[in-house]
């Protein structure tokens, strides 16, 4: 073997008996096998004023409505609390399957109560339109939280704010091993250290690709601060995040949060 094949072995078995300790750790993990969510992440880029109160009679009224009797939820739709582009709404869709997904759109238009309730907004004229501009971006969710999960204060109701942040990759390769990292000991530390999330998904259309994306819920920015300083002075993420192959300056190149509040109407 050449010298310069057995360093690169050498430092990659280091890396993995490194890691080997958090990819037995599976206990706080829901099951491997269990079926993945799939995610639509709607932005609506709107205009201050009627645009706004538009949308949100829309959503309250037809939108959500139409789509739980169509059996997908919970929907979640968030304004920009901090962040750019105000006002751009956020709505999060999960869906069961990618087959659920491909046939969402037909099935909640097909529903005469949507059409009635939402006229204003579906067949709003050129001249007056319900949004400026909507993004969609499509994600599955993560092995190790495949489902979406609404936080406590979503149904007690309580006040909270969540925390939407993506990381982005050099390659799809580099990507793929920051997810292993969150499925196999990162989301984990999240959980104990009090980062509560919402979902982890892998971005398969979308924006900045490749990345990950992942919604964090808090009680408000005091808290938000505290946990994510629990988290990074952890002693067992220290070691984690300091892994050969596994550092932030190999497989992350960028990261980006905003913060979004949710309506009131918000089922998440």
């Amino acid at each position: 073997m050449k010298r310069r094949d057995f360093v690169k072995s050498s430092v990659a078995a280091t890396g993995v008996a490194a890691l080997n300790p958090f990819l037995s750790a599976k206990a706080a993990e829901p099951q491997k096998n269990a079926p993945r969510e799939f995610y639509e992440l709607r932005l609506y880029h709107l205009r201050r004023g009627l645009m706004q109160k538009r949308f949100d009679d829309f959503y309250r009224e037809a939108a959500i409505p139409a789509m739980n009797r169509a059996g997908i939820a919970p929907i979640g739709v968030f304004s920009v609390m901090v962040g750019p582009d105000s006002p751009t709404m956020y709505v999060l869709i999960p869906h069961k399957s990618i087959e659920t997904f491909a046939t969402a759109l037909d099935r909640v238009r097909a529903d005469a109560d949507y059409q009635k309730s939402g006229t204003e907004f579906i067949n709003a004229p050129a001249g007056d339109p319900s949004y400026i501009r909507v993004e969609s971006a499509l994600l599955v969710a993560f092995e190790s939280i495949p489902k979406l999960e609404v936080p406590a204060a979503a149904t007690a109701p309580k006040p909270r704010i969540f925390e939407l942040r993506t990381y982005e990759s050099h390659s799809k390769q580099a990507s793929k091993k920051k997810i292993e990292l969150f499925n196999r000991g990162e989301i984990a530390i999240f959980r104990r250290t009090g980062l509560t999330p919402v979902f982890f998904g892998e971005m398969l259309v979308g924006a900045k690709m490749p990345n990950l994306t992942y919604l964090l819920a808090f009680d408000d920015l005091a808290a938000r601060e505290k946990n994510w300083d629990t988290f990074s002075t952890d002693p067992e993420w220290k070691k984690l995040s300091s892994t050969p192959g596994y550092t932030d300056a190999e497989i992350v190149t960028n990261i980006s949060n905003l913060f979004l509040r949710p309506t009131a109407y918000s089922q998440i």
